[in-house]
């Protein structure tokens, strides 16, 4: 449970309807094995007690007792074991029937939440038997002991921060305004759904489609367990089909028509990093809900999925091809409606040859497609100096020729040799002057062609440069349109190649290819033997690592020791601890230290969900200390 995580678990027992002092038995067996797993949250079916499909026998005083007898048993069991566990079964108050989540924690009932919204329509004719559940609380006797009875009820533990738990049954998540809406509002971060969903041709698909919007629009977990084996099949087929999900990302299902335990992580920190950045949401009726304080112990969760390694980057190449597509047309639209509301019919961009320069001029030539321009009117500038190698230049030239874009070549060498007599810099000392009065002279030459054709300079820096602050200050930093600023390093990669392995363009995708192999090199110190000497990644670390600590610390807010965590357990047996830790530090140390670039970038579109534009994401003061980040670091 350090750092926000949580093992929780749906777990569909056999059953035999009807029999709950065998249900009893089950369910403590799954409870066995949820605790050996580490689950702290334990969610079995609805009326998994009795068995949701005994009809007519949930009038019988017999089965009503039998049930009480089995939650008895399931409670005392339970005395000793660090979770919190939810049991479905009938429960008689008054002269009416309810059908309730019994919620149970170390040894003791904390709670009995009545189903809500009672289905008689189709198969379901539950109104025959139950009535609604009350939404405030009030008290109930059982073994006797008070237990609070209602829906409004949160069940709150300190061994995380901020986890709050609140359940709901089955027919309440499919109704227009589910109980969970308004416990999310009142603080629920987690919900528990026990569920006897039935199953029907496509309804598979709709069940994860609702649990998967429950917890992104709610920005909560969602749990279900779902009845299986074991119920009745005289009319039905229940498939224990259960679900996990985690801010509208389904992270387990199980697979259909199998009994047994669905386990998963939840992040109880990132939901509730989540809901800091969203100020909107229900307003929560005042004073009808109560906080049950449950008891676990707080400590490390072993984490059981994969952590992946390129948070930017889709697993599933199907949907890394989508995004890839999805995301170029979003860079190129952004150029487009720019261009259109100054009546531009031209743009200038520096071409290296590098990653960076090869995407924009990408999206540029998919921009001017859009609005009907000739590519010609693109005039891709190469400004060689001291430390171009023939491989980059070559690249940038054969690029510009395959694209269709005009090439102009200014040699800046002569320019730049100038500035060093004016200033006194010596061209054999090369430091930060060195290297920034080339990039700085490049950027002068770039506005002033764009002056002298009436066009736009279009920026090629990504969002890892920015993050970390590598770019020259009124240099490359500086553009009229900024089409890569929103996508990190790594999914550059990904957007070049995806182009490559599409355009159709033999000398296109040749030379594609070749730009993907060239190290990353802002090429501003002299070749060693005529190849690259000045590779970034040995400078400020490589990219991946980066893009990883960058997802997590802005995307989430997570503390530096959580974010390390993750990263060891992504990048096992490709990086030391050590590596990690070095380059983790480098983050953190330039992203206070360059917000000042930051924020006075130029405009361009936003296409993901983590972003540096002082506009909107990220609204942060250049002179943010970094002590307490740095010192947590260095504690670790």
């Amino acid at each position: 449970m350090q750092h926000g995580f949580i093992k929780v678990a749906a777990v569909t027992p056999e059953i035999k309807v009807g029999d709950p002092y065998y249900n009893a038995e089950q369910i403590c067996k799954g409870i066995d094995e949820a605790e050996e797993k580490g689950a702290k949250i334990v969610v079995f079916p609805e009326l998994c007690l009795t068995g949701y499909t005994c009809q007519d026998l949930f009038l019988q005083e017999t089965l009503l007792d039998g049930a009480l007898a089995g939650l008895r048993y399931i409670v005392e069991y339970s005395d000793g074991i660090d979770a919190l566990i939810f049991v479905g079964l009938p429960f008689a108050k008054g002269n009416s029937l309810y059908n309730v989540a019994a919620v149970i924690n170390c040894g003791e009932l904390v709670g009995l939440v009545p189903k809500r919204y009672i289905p008689s329509h189709g198969e379901f004719g539950e109104g025959r038997w139950f009535e609604s559940g009350n939404e405030e609380p009030e008290v109930v006797e059982f073994d006797g002991a008070e237990v609070l009875f209602g829906t409004n009820l949160l069940f709150e533990s300190d061994a995380i921060s901020g986890l709050k738990v609140a359940a709901e049954i089955c027919e309440d998540l499919w109704v227009a305004q589910s109980p969970s809406v308004v416990h999310t509002a009142q603080g629920a971060t987690v919900i528990v759904n026990l569920a006897a969903s039935t199953e029907a041709v496509g309804k598979t698909e709709h069940r994860r489609l609702l649990v998967r919007a429950a917890s992104a629009k709610q920005l909560c977990g969602y749990i279900m367990a779902n009845a299986g084996e074991g119920e009745s099949t005289q009319d039905l087929v229940f498939a224990g089909h259960n679900l996990i999900a985690e801010n509208g990302k389904l992270i387990a299902e199980s697979a259909r028509f199998e009994t047994g335990m669905l386990c998963a992580d939840l992040d109880i920190h990132k939901i509730t990093s989540q809901r800091r950045r969203s100020t909107t949401g229900i307003t929560p009726k005042a004073g009808s809900y109560m906080t049950v304080p449950v008891a676990l112990v707080h400590q490390e969760t072993q984490l059981e999925a994969p952590v992946a390694k390129s948070p930017f980057v889709p697993e599933d190449e199907a949907e890394r091809m989508q995004r890839c597509e999805e995301i170029l047309t979003m860079q190129a639209c952004g150029l487009k409606k720019r261009l259109k509301h100054i009546g531009g019919q031209k743009a200038v961009i520096g071409i290296s040859g590098g990653l960076d320069s090869t995407l924009a001029l990408l999206v540029t030539g998919k921009a001017f497609d859009m609005l009907g321009l000739a590519r010609e009117n693109i005039i891709a500038v190469t400004m060689p100096c001291f430390g171009t190698t023939d491989r980059t230049y070559e690249n940038a030239c054969t690029l510009t020729g395959a694209l269709g874009a005009t090439l102009l070549e200014v040699d800046i060498k002569k320019a730049v040799r100038q500035h060093f007599e004016d200033i006194g810099q010596d061209e054999n000392k090369h430091d930060v002057t060195y290297e920034n009065s080339q990039a700085r002279e490049r950027t002068q030459v770039l506005m002033d062609i764009a002056n002298q054709k009436g066009a736009i300079v279009i920026g090629t820096g990504d969002l890892s440069e920015l993050v970390l602050g590598w770019a020259t200050y009124n240099g490359d930093h500086m553009s009229m349109y900024g089409v890569n600023g929103d996508v990190p390093k790594t999914l550059v990669r990904h957007l070049v190649r995806y182009y490559a392995d599409t355009c159709g363009d033999e000398t296109l995708t040749k030379v594609l290819m070749d730009v993907l192999d060239t190290p990353v090199s802002p090429e501003l110190l002299p070749p060693q033997e005529g190849k690259i000497a000045q590779k970034t990644e040995d400078l400020v670390g490589p990219y991946e690592l980066h893009d990883f600590f960058l997802y997590y610390m802005l995307r989430y807010g997570f503390a530096p020791d959580k974010t390390f965590r993750l990263a060891k357990q992504a990048f096992a047996g490709e990086y030391e601890e050590e590596v990690i830790l070095k380059w983790l530090k480098t983050c953190y140390r330039r992203f206070f230290s360059q917000q000042f670039k930051r924020s006075c970038l130029p405009d361009g579109p936003k296409v993901g969900s983590v972003a540096v534009s002082p506009r909107g994401d990220l609204r942060m003061p250049s002179d943010a200390s970094a002590r307490i980040w740095l010192e947590a670091l260095e504690e670790m």
